[in-house]
């Protein structure tokens, strides 16, 4: 009886043992794994750092609020065609490339079934999304952006892309040879998310080909969370290194352009600290 006591006091022992051991490797590690995130977001702001070019006239295209997105106008042309990813029920980017430089603007979607409408102008919807394999998952079919290139006769031809797809242009831009995005002038995006490694990966990637010419949060998303970026959602403007020309005069980060506006008119807007460039 008492060699029962003493091993279910010796069970009890252990097992509290146990208990602050893992206590204590909780209160150790949230604080590692809170250091670990600012570091990863630190490096993510470090590689967002845009720069001036001297032969861009930046334009903003589509809305005045969510849906508009900056680009050089002055390199758009020649172009061939125009892929609008992450469209909704409206594609204002589209409509007005789509009219200007009177070139189909291939749509791709397949979370809204909607087919955005632009009169005098040309829409091509493709009920699919970008990603980084061909297949479906669940109902839903996904291509790489090679593969949707190539199957509408693109290939080779000068392209502008934009592109807002709530997460998934880490692995879509991933799986993109280098080839090919060295192949397109421009391209417009917002992009999503401050607590992947992958973030600098992509964004390492694509500065071997562009430069990084705008960047602008989105006030839809502004969070604490993310500091030392004020938000977790940021719309970027890249441009090809074999266009442009970088001012060696103006700062870096260079500052925001005067034609970039909150995504919503009615939230608190929330910016990186940095001087506002002139009209």
């Amino acid at each position: 009886m008492q060699d029962a006591l003493i091993k279910r006091r010796s069970i009890r022992t252990t097992f509290v043992i146990i208990a602050l051991a893992a206590a204590a490797a909780v209160l150790v590690g949230a604080p590692m794994r809170r250091a670990a995130g600012r570091e990863l977001r630190e490096a993510v702001l470090a590689e967002l750092q845009p720069v001036a070019l001297k032969n861009c006239t930046l334009k903003r295209f589509g809305s005045a609020n969510d849906g508009g997105y900056l680009m050089c106008e002055n390199l758009i042309q020649p172009v061939d065609a125009a892929y609008s990813y992450g469209v909704g029920r409206n594609d204002d980017w589209g409509c007005e490339v789509s009219r200007r430089y009177h070139v189909p603007v291939h749509q791709y979607d397949c979370f809204d079934p909607a087919r955005p409408i632009c009169n005098d102008g040309t829409f091509v919807f493709h009920n699919e999304c970008v990603g980084d394999r061909t297949g479906y998952r669940e109902s839903r079919f996904f291509d790489t952006l090679e593969n949707q290139i190539r199957k509408n006769g693109d290939s080779g031809r000068r392209l502008i892309i934009k592109m807002d797809i709530e997460g998934a242009e880490w692995n879509s831009l991933l799986a993109a040879p280098d080839e090919l995005l060295a192949s397109i002038p421009q391209i417009a995006m917002e992009l999503h998310g401050y607590d992947d490694p992958k973030i600098v990966e992509v964004i390492r990637k694509l500065k071997r080909n562009f430069y990084l010419v705008n960047l602008h949060f989105n006030n839809w998303s502004c969070t604490p969370k993310a500091a030392p970026l004020p938000a977790w959602a940021y719309q970027v403007l890249w441009v090809n290194k074999r266009i442009g020309v970088p001012d060696p005069a103006a700062p870096v980060p260079a500052p925001m352009s005067p034609l970039n506006a909150p995504d919503s008119p009615t939230w608190p807007d929330c910016q990186l600290r940095t001087p506002r460039s002139q009209p």
